[in-house]
């Protein structure tokens, strides 16, 4: 299939633990992003050129037929790519599970893989509240997150985790309590991950360092807030 000669990967992580709960598995990180975050930490991936067809990804993933538990779609973005679909119906009849970490700016991808049932888990970035939205992503997404939350809170079957990264130059405290409080009129009733940016980083706009937030900076009767 001429799809198969498409190069939109630019690199894989054959193993990991930390990226899918309780699985084995690997990760294939997408190049390009219809987000820029300033604090992103993979530039040469959002702004970088695939460098594997899938073709070459599906002989990565024969020879870890029964050795990975699940394959994990990050990036960049995974579900701007106009093969996304035929790929993962691919990667399940394969055998494995499927993970999709996304910005949620595309819900309309989303809904087709959840009603086709081709995706297990799904991590999705929260990444500021309405006012501040684009200014982070540099995308007027906020409307398309939204709809992608209320997507995912309404399928009720398909696991899935909220998380932000938290850089103090972007966000403050008051911010995440109203992002807390976004996700619960979505009646999203689940842990909110939140991640302190580690400074150092190489990111694709520089910032100065960052202030984490701690859990005392949230009380006990919120949204469970998690640190990671």
């Amino acid at each position: 299939m001429e799809w198969h000669n498409k190069k939109a990967i630019h690199s894989i992580s054959p193993f990991t633990l930390l990226d899918y709960p309780d699985k084995t598995a690997c990760i294939l990180w997408f190049s390009g992003c219809n987000m820029k975050c300033d604090y992103c930490y993979n530039p040469e991936i959002v702004f970088g050129k695939g460098q594997l067809s899938f073709s070459e990804i599906f002989s990565f993933l024969k020879l870890r037929k029964n050795l990975l538990d699940a394959v994990v779609l990050s990036g960049g973005e995974c579900l701007i790519h106009r093969n996304i679909l035929p790929l993962v119906q691919t990667i399940k009849a394969m055998g494995f599970q499927v993970k999709i970490d996304t910005n949620g700016s595309k819900p309309l991808v989303l809904k087709t893989l959840l009603d086709q049932n081709l995706v297990d888990y799904i991590a999705m970035d929260f990444k500021g509240p309405k006012e501040k939205f684009e200014k982070i992503a540099h995308l007027n997404a906020y409307g398309s997150f939204k709809e992608s939350l209320k997507l995912l809170v309404e399928n009720e079957t398909i696991p899935f985790e909220i998380r932000t990264t938290f850089h103090s130059s972007l966000l403050n405290k008051e911010d995440i309590l109203e992002m807390i409080q976004d996700l619960n009129d979505t009646n999203y009733n689940k842990p909110f991950y939140i991640q302190n940016f580690r400074n150092y980083q190489n990111t694709i706009a520089p910032l100065p360092d960052s202030k984490p937030l701690k859990t005392t900076d949230f009380s006990a009767d919120m949204t469970k807030v998690i640190f990671r």
